[in-house]
């Protein structure tokens, strides 16, 4: 979708809930607060909650309909983060950050490598990049997320952007869906990586 599609999407009324993933938050609650960079922001759930959690958030988006509503629950909260209108396939941190976190954000699978190898370049000695997004099975066994394969991840795809980092956490994780017809399951594949302290 292009950024003016989403723009209408996002006025239209809030896309997704205003806490974080559950295996986000789980992920990075014991993380030291630092430097952390949201790359595909959207509506900012992840911005704030790390915001809440004493982090020095930015967070980056092609959607300026998104990160308004993001400014706006950041205002009501009194939490700050820098909210940056950008193509993240462009965009740079100006210095070294302590976290990138990148959910969600489905993208064909050569600009999604391109996107996570320079993101791991942002990372300070010992910084985390989390990667968590819809997997390619689940459009056998899962419900709900993009239908396209071409932007779904695997775990290959994440390996591969990863290979300089310490992999901590590479697997796919199954995540509850609450529909109209009762529960359900989503797929996802989740990267936890660590830039190395001599790297």
């Amino acid at each position: 979708m292009r950024a003016e599609d989403w723009d209408a999407r996002y006025a239209a009324a809030p896309v997704w809930s205003q806490g974080p993933n559950a295996v986000v938050a789980d992920l990075l609650a014991p993380l030291p607060p630092g430097r952390a960079v949201d790359l595909g922001a959207g509506e900012g759930r992840h911005a704030l909650w790390l915001a809440e959690h004493g982090w020095r958030v930015t967070a980056v988006d092609f959607s300026a309909s998104g990160l308004a509503r993001g400014r706006a629950l950041a205002e009501e909260r009194d939490l700050h983060v820098d909210w940056e209108v950008a193509d993240v396939t462009a965009w740079e941190p100006a210095e070294p950050v302590d976290l990138v976190l990148v959910a969600y954000l489905q993208l064909p699978e050569q600009v999604l490598d391109g996107i996570l190898r320079r993101a791991a370049t942002w990372l300070v000695p010992g910084g985390h990049l989390l990667v968590l997004g819809h997997d390619r099975a689940n459009l056998e066994r899962g419900h709900g997320g993009p239908q396209d394969p071409e932007v779904l991840h695997t775990a290959q795809m994440l390996a591969a952007a990863a290979e300089r980092l310490e992999v901590l956490d590479l697997e796919q994780v199954e995540r509850p869906v609450t529909t109209e017809e009762g529960p359900r399951t989503a797929v996802d594949t989740l990267l936890m990586a660590r830039r190395p302290i001599d790297g």
